[in-house]
């Protein structure tokens, strides 16, 4: 697997970067590619087929200059910015099954972190990452028939109020959360970036770098057709 070091300016661009690296391993194959990225600026990202004005303060945000994003994968709606640290992951389907899938990368990326931080973390609610029963890495996938994209979050030094400033309380939730408000539902870890990576790049045998960029379609992203279409 490979490694690519590169961050975009824009959220639009680094969204269109993690389904360019899928597409480009369902047509070209390979082993495949782990990336990882922040936002030095807060902006709402929904899962592909959310409702923005179900999951989002849309005024609250347009309020606060919080821009709105649509992603390609499904799974809920998360604020991103400072402390909130990305990664995407494309590999081989390890299943046809999406629940078997689930279990397959969640289990590595639950024992790398727990490793790291020497406690217990779970898997709760099919993609979520906890300790002591708070949220810290929320996850969500988009396949094709011969690979997949399995891009997530790590809470580790961000702001949790406003998570409820700009977000409602989310249409669907799993049963741990049991209806618990944002603040009380999620969680920073206490860890750095550098670590994160370091236990991610570890857990999946990451021995080498993506030397080229994907061609990307940002302008797809910055759409308000793609946005706005659910």
């Amino acid at each position: 697997m490979k490694l690519l070091d590169h961050i975009y300016a824009t959220p639009a661009e680094n969204l269109a970067c993690e389904e360019a690296l899928l597409e480009l391993a369902e047509t070209s194959g390979g082993e495949g590619v782990l990336r990882f990225w922040e936002s030095p600026d807060y902006f709402v990202v929904v899962g592909y087929s959310n409702k923005i004005a179900t999951e989002v303060d849309v005024e609250v945000c347009r309020a606060d200059g919080i821009s709105i994003y649509r992603r390609c994968s499904g799974g809920g709606t998360v604020l991103q910015g400072p402390g909130c640290y990305n990664y995407a992951l494309v590999i081989p389907a390890p299943s046809e099954n999406v629940t078997e899938t689930n279990r397959f990368i969640m289990e590595r990326n639950r024992a790398a972190m727990e490793k790291l931080l020497g406690m217990p973390v779970n898997v709760q609610g099919f993609t979520d990452l906890t300790a002591d029963g708070r949220k810290f890495s929320g996850n969500s996938q988009r396949r094709k028939r011969r690979y997949v994209l399995f891009h997530g979050t790590f809470l580790y030094k961000f702001d949790l109020a406003l998570i409820a400033k700009y977000l409602r309380m989310p249409s669907k939730q799993p049963d741990y959360r049991q209806s618990r408000p944002h603040t009380d539902f999620v969680r920073n870890i206490v860890v750095t970036p550098a670590a994160i990576r370091e236990a991610m790049l570890a857990a999946w045998g990451v021995t080498g770098r993506m030397e080229s960029l994907p061609a990307i379609d940002a302008a797809k992203y910055n759409s308000a057709e793609w946005i706005w279409k659910f």
